[in-house]
């Protein structure tokens, strides 16, 4: 339940057309609900503007489904993280409206349709980095921005980043994603006035240490006020931006 289904649910009872128990009972769920092997956070969207996010990994399609479903049936949209394509195909008969994402490894399903806020660039170094960075451009536009998509500007071929940097600098927050050294969120922050949120993703040869050596890059970057997420977490990079594009349009 959003800020607006609870607004009309209190306006319907102030003014005599839902009854007062009527209310209880489609308010009894929150703040969460406990189905025994998951607590549903209905809350969340109140407090935080977006509704819980399922996360994939470990979970059954039953669990999924069931998730799924509590959610799509209080009104709010549905995204699910790190969904593969056999955990798809197993749930999807049960979830009516289900779309499936491959390159983002996204399910989702849309309820509403919220007026975008904010302009998100995804900025991705190589084609390898695509997985993480369509999971950050689809959540961005699952969360209600406008997305523009930036791939294969890595800083081996400089001129490719400085062909789109005109696009690149309207954004209200760049999302930068990359891997091998991880320099690319330093050479973009060094020319944004946008704030800057980085991922460093799993992509590179041994001695990248599975991203650590990108993350570690990322860290210690010298263009200052660039923020780190955590290895290959498009999600999280794309959660932060929609939240920063809330702030700055806050009645849009």
């Amino acid at each position: 339940m959003d800020r607006d289904s609870l607004k009309r649910l209190l306006g319907d009872v102030a003014g005599g057309k839902t009854g007062v128990d009527e209310a209880v009972e489609r308010l009894r769920t929150l703040p969460f609900e406990d189905t025994g092997y998951a607590r549903i956070d209905h809350h969340r969207e109140l407090r935080r503007g977006f509704p819980e996010v399922i996360f994939c990994e470990g979970k059954t399609p039953e669990q999924i489904t069931g998730i799924a479903t509590r959610i799509l049936e209080h009104g709010s949209d549905l995204l699910a993280t790190r969904c593969t394509p056999d955990q798809f195909a197993a749930v999807s008969g049960s979830i009516e409206g289900a779309v499936y994402h491959e390159d983002g490894r996204l399910l989702a399903v849309r309820q509403s349709h919220p007026e975008e806020k904010g302009f998100v660039a995804v900025v991705a170094g190589g084609t390898s980095d695509r997985p993480v960075s369509e999971e950050a451009a689809l959540t961005a536009q699952y969360l209600g921005c406008r997305v523009g998509r930036f791939y294969d500007v890595g800083v081996a071929g400089l001129h490719r980043l400085l062909s789109s940097w005109e696009e690149i600098r309207e954004a209200d927050v760049i999302v930068v994603v990359a891997g091998m050294e991880g320099a690319l969120a330093s050479v973009v922050a060094g020319m944004a006035a946008a704030p800057v949120i980085a991922v460093p993703t799993s992509i590179g040869y041994g001695a990248s240490f599975g991203g650590l050596a990108a993350l570690l890059a990322m860290l210690n970057s010298c263009a200052g006020g660039v923020t780190v997420v955590n290895i290959d977490n498009g999600f999280g990079a794309a959660y932060a931006a929609a939240v920063i594009c809330r702030q700055i349009y806050p009645d849009k």
